[in-house]
């Protein structure tokens, strides 16, 4: 949530601040703002879209040669312009020194709100941030150097954050520091960048720094310098690795489709090519694939503990099922939100995996580092970006490589994420002798044959768009499915409100009688997940249920499901039997009901409401 762009070049900065915060626009915000050094500090905000700034910039002609940016999603005050980034410190704002623009929360703001104020420091802002600027400003009383007063003053915050701060007499630097919220340099040969994602800098470099805690750097147009103070150490110079970034600017263009959850709905067959690619080939299963210690971690592994929030929780409960019954591994799924406030029992023989798109999600980082300090020895994660404070910090990790995915609704993270579970699940398999040579070759024929199986898949959007017409006249929905496609159906249910804004509630069908029965008529559509598997029996009583009950339902059935559509019932058949790949296979027609639904019904597919694409705060 939120984004922070920052510039010092030897050119305007003011097209670089823009552009980066539009490639930010995808974490989700409600309101927009710059401020760039030029006969003073010069700062425009607005509650609009980032277009709405730039229009603002260009009306008033603001130029200069360094500046930051930030787009903001409200945590402390409400989403207005003078709770807009960037905050001022001073009474009045043409005798402002410091700038500041903030991403994450501060806890301890309210002390300090009024230990500052007690200073004499007027606050216009209802946001924690302010606070920053003027403790900032504070230290540089006792401290001349910008860059030691923001060390002295992050080390009196609590809270994870990342800042970026400018200071009017200093107009040829900026100087940003990171503590628990993603934040990066780019380095370029006519400037030198910050920004919280390295999509938002591809237009000026490719070569980036990935910060860690503790670490402040400061930005000149010609060099920089990075020293690390973290709390009760002494400040000091550090060098951080020059990384030359894979991701293309042409990978997060919009190209020829609407939105870019379309666009992400259909890269899925390519995505999910890439994850496998070093499987795709191989006649064997080998768990150097999760890294060179694999096979020893994996050798003292007894259960599995799986970490993760939203849709990569979802991706955690499909694979508890397929690591009890095809492993025979006992596998507990946790909420990372409430895992890391719980005492749970520790077990050394238990193998963290904490699953993220991002790799900087608050929860799930601190929970993979709870479960740590509680005694589990070994973590792996599964995550989407290569520089992530996630994968940095596990011992055992496995990229998904779906490449950006912009949109907040998660598509192909999911299926990667689904397609990398299976691929644990069999090197475990394995590795305790409960998979058979055959089963093993059967198992890398069906990921060899799952890119070309999704694209199946997506052919049935004319029949899903055809549904959705009279779908998003709806107001609430249940989803259904049984044993490893219940998870599934909570995949749905939170596609469905998170971007149609229809509220969605999914059940493992044999709960129907216990309670949500009482919910069906024909303004509740029922919406089934009904793969011909060994509970296929089970889940067609169940929509007997419904249908008795005047319910509509909507069904998607394997091709040899035998269910007849017929009066209040409506079937897609999907072209293949998944088998084990089946719930990878039921996501597709639901990623796309909900998309064809949000568009009947006019929401912003990309950015719904109050929702950000990276939880980077509690």
């Amino acid at each position: 949530m939120c984004g922070i762009v920052g510039a010092v070049a030897i050119n305007n900065v003011v097209p670089i601040l823009l552009e980066g915060l539009q490639r930010l626009e995808y974490r989700g915000y409600d309101s927009a703002g710059l401020v760039v050094s030029h006969e003073g500090l010069q700062r425009l905000r607005t509650t609009g879209r980032v277009l709405e700034l730039q229009k603002l910039a260009e009306t008033q002609q603001v130029h200069g040669y360094a500046g930051i940016a930030h787009t903001r999603w409200a945590t402390h005050g409400a989403p207005s312009e003078r709770n807009a980034h960037p905050h001022f410190s001073g009474s009045k704002e043409q005798n402002s020194r410091i700038a500041v623009v903030h991403n994450g929360i501060i806890e301890n703001y309210e002390s300090m709100r009024e230990r500052l104020q007690n200073e004499g420091y007027w606050f216009v802002s209802d946001t924690d941030t302010e606070a920053i600027a003027h403790l900032v400003a504070s230290n540089l009383k006792k401290i001349p150097d910008l860059l030691e007063a923001v060390c002295a003053s992050i080390a009196e915050l609590r809270g994870a954050f990342a800042i970026a701060v400018m200071e009017e007499t200093r107009p040829d630097k900026i100087v940003v520091a990171r503590n628990g919220a993603p934040l990066l340099l780019g380095l370029g040969a006519s400037g030198n960048y910050a920004a919280s994602d390295v999509s938002a800098l591809l237009k000026a470099t490719k070569n980036m720094i990935y910060l860690e805690d503790g670490d402040v750097a400061e930005l000149t147009n010609i060099g920089y310098r990075i020293v690390n103070c973290q709390q009760g150490e002494a400040v000091h110079q550090v060098e951080r690795t020059v990384h030359e970034t894979q991701l293309s600017s042409e990978a997060i263009e919009l190209g020829p489709y609407a939105h870019y959850m379309q666009k992400e709905i259909f890269e899925q067959p390519s995505a999910v090519a890439n994850t496998l690619e070093m499987v795709l080939n191989a006649q064997s299963i080998s768990p150097n694939l999760f890294g060179s210690e694999a096979e020893n971690i994996f050798a003292q592994t007894r259960s599995i503990l799986i970490l993760a929030c939203g849709t990569s929780y979802h991706a955690g409960l499909v694979a508890r099922y397929w690591l009890e019954t095809v492993a025979g591994l006992p596998c507990n799924v946790e909420i990372a939100s409430e895992y890391r406030y719980r005492d749970p029992i520790a077990d050394a023989g238990t193998l963290v995996v904490s699953i993220s798109q991002s790799g900087e999600t608050a929860d799930t980082l601190a929970a993979m580092n709870y479960a740590k300090q509680l005694g589990h020895p070994y973590s792996l994660a599964i995550c989407n970006v290569a520089e992530s404070a996630l994968i940095r910090q596990a011992d055992l990790r496995f990229l998904t490589r779906a490449g950006p995915e912009i949109g907040v609704a998660s598509t192909k993270a999911f299926t990667t994420q689904l397609a990398s579970l299976l691929l644990l699940t069999a090197t475990l398999a394995k590795m305790r002798q409960k998979l058979s040579t055959e089963t093993e070759l059967r198992i890398i024929a069906d990921l060899r044959h799952l890119p070309v199986a999704i694209q199946h898949a997506l052919q049935v959007e004319p029949q899903v768009k055809a549904w959705a017409k009279s779908f998003a006249q709806k107001r609430h929905a249940l989803f259904l499915g049984r044993g490893v496609h219940y998870p599934i159906a909570m995949e749905g249910a939170l596609k469905l409100k998170e971007i149609s804004y229809i509220h969605a509630e999914a059940y493992a069908a044999g709960e129907l009688k216990h309670g949500p029965l009482a919910l069906v008529d024909s303004e509740m559509p029922v919406v089934a997940i009904a793969p011909n598997d060994q509970l296929l029996g089970k889940l067609k009583s169940n929509l007997q249920e419904v249908h008795a009950r005047g319910g509509e339902l909507y069904v998607f059935a394997d091709a040899d499901a035998q269910i007849t559509p017929g009066e209040n019932l409506h079937v897609i058949r999907l072209l293949e039997h998944g088998g084990l790949l089946s719930p990878i296979l039921h996501t597709i027609p639901l990623q796309l009901l909900a998309y064809h639904v949000a568009l009947e019904r006019g929401t912003d597919v990309d950015k719904p409401r109050n929702l950000a694409k990276a939880v980077t705060v509690e």
